[in-house]
């Protein structure tokens, strides 16, 4: 068998056909009979579906597990009296209001959109986002046992490193080359490696933050094979994120913090052995990405120069309400970029070309909200210390990628938000 180290994917649109319809009817029932007899074991149903698609298109729109999951989710929470009133504590009220402010200056920017269906598809993410924050909140609210999430973060961290890495040995969808070798980059069940790294982000926050209480295998194990799948990714900037949540963790943990990332430190070891592996292998040591020029190979989407000189031409032609949500990689052409349908490579610059002045400013103001949200909450909550973790990671992670344009990163942040936003509430935090 020939060892091919880059394998392309290529998008391809499924019908809904009545198997994948059957199944997602049954995925549906099943989380809401879940959710109506525990919301703990809907919300772990939430953190174990995210990262998987599964993708059929019915009705202009896509179904995917995780959305049949959310639905249940859903349903089944309003099985529980009172439900509705949950919403209005805090810190929910403000992290709801900061998401519809996104969501407006989202749809907002439909008024000078050339393709609005692309806009739409962005609102509508919006609002995605905020279903999601709102299903672990009041999951969490409703049944605050944590033994359920935490095992349940673990088991799909596993699941996602180890489809990552076994594409070290199938073949991975891109690559570094490097004169005539080439270098995989793992992405798992994730759309690229920057995806998957800003994933590792969030899973190690978690994990991380209750390795400090108390440490078992399966936290172990899941922590190693994160901690290698994130270095092997070889994103830079996602490399910066995981070093920024485990500073985090370790000014939290204190002393403590040396026995409980100790599985992370395995990871990381096993991660730079195979880096260096494949340094030897491509007789070179840019492939440890030292270097700032891109590869010679970017998988189709361009270079980041090209995407943020674009991006801030767009800015500077609309700098109120940019060119349009969901427009930025279908007007690439007009400003110069032939042959690449991609984002800006930077959350900030995307929202500025998007979306303006206004976009950019309901950006910054989420990001503000989560920071009020649970700052001052760090030593109350294990998910306290990870929301405030992976939020840090995430915002300087997408100063050069932009990772919420994907839902299956989106998604799994939205519900550590959602059930931190939950535990830091006195009354209904559950030690």
């Amino acid at each position: 068998m020939l060892y091919r180290p880059v394998v392309d994917r290529f998008p391809v649109s499924v019908p809904l056909d009545p198997p994948s319809a059957a199944l997602f009817g049954a995925i549906f029932i099943a989380a809401a009979f879940l959710t109506a007899r525990r919301p703990a074991y809907g919300l772990a149903a939430l953190f174990l579906a995210a990262p998987f698609g599964f993708a059929h298109e019915a009705l202009g729109t896509t179904i995917t597990i995780p959305k049949a999951v959310l639905f249940g989710v859903l349903i089944g929470i309003t099985t529980y009296a009172g439900w509705a009133r949950l919403l209005r504590r805090q810190p929910a009220r403000l992290l709801l209001g900061a998401l519809a402010l996104l969501f407006v200056a989202t749809a907002l920017t439909l008024v000078d959109a050339a393709h609005r269906g692309a806009t739409l598809r962005e609102t509508l993410k919006v609002v995605e986002y905020a279903a999601y924050f709102g299903a672990a909140f009041l999951c969490y609210s409703l049944d605050g046992e944590n033994a359920p999430l935490v095992a349940a973060v673990a088991v799909v961290a596993i699941a996602v490193s180890v489809s990552a890495l076994a594409q070290e040995v199938v073949g991975a969808p891109s690559g570094l080359y490097i004169g005539a070798a080439i270098v995989p980059r793992i992405a798992g069940v994730l759309e690229g490696p920057n995806q998957l790294c800003g994933y590792c982000e969030i899973a190690f926050a978690i994990l991380g933050a209750w390795a400090l209480i108390r440490r078992t295998p399966l936290i172990d194990v899941a922590l190693v094979l994160v901690i290698c799948a994130g270095i092997l990714t070889f994103s830079r900037a996602g490399w910066v994120g995981l070093a920024v949540v485990a500073a985090l963790l370790a000014w939290v943990g204190g002393k403590r913090s040396w026995r409980a990332l100790r599985p992370g430190l395995l990871g990381l070891a096993l991660g730079a052995a195979g880096s260096l592996w494949w340094a030897i292998y491509a007789h070179s040591p840019v492939m440890l990405r030292a270097v700032l020029e891109p590869s010679l190979y970017s998988g189709g989407v361009g270079s980041r120069s090209a995407l943020w000189h674009a991006a801030w031409r767009m800015w500077l032609d609309r700098p109120l309400l940019g060119v349009g949500a969901g427009n930025f990689e279908l007007d690439l052409p007009a400003y110069g970029v032939f042959g690449v349908r991609t984002h800006a490579n930077s959350w900030y610059l995307q929202s500025l070309a998007e979306g303006g002045l206004v976009l950019f400013g309901a950006t910054i103001a989420l990001l503000a909200a989560i920071a009020v949200s649970f700052v001052r909450s760090i030593a109350r909550s294990a998910w306290a210390v990870a929301a405030v973790a992976a939020s840090l990671a995430l915002a300087l992670h997408q100063t050069a990628d932009f990772l919420v344009f994907y839902p299956k990163v989106g998604d799994t942040w939205w519900l550590l938000l959602g059930t931190a936003a939950a535990a830091v509430v006195p009354r209904l935090r559950s030690g």
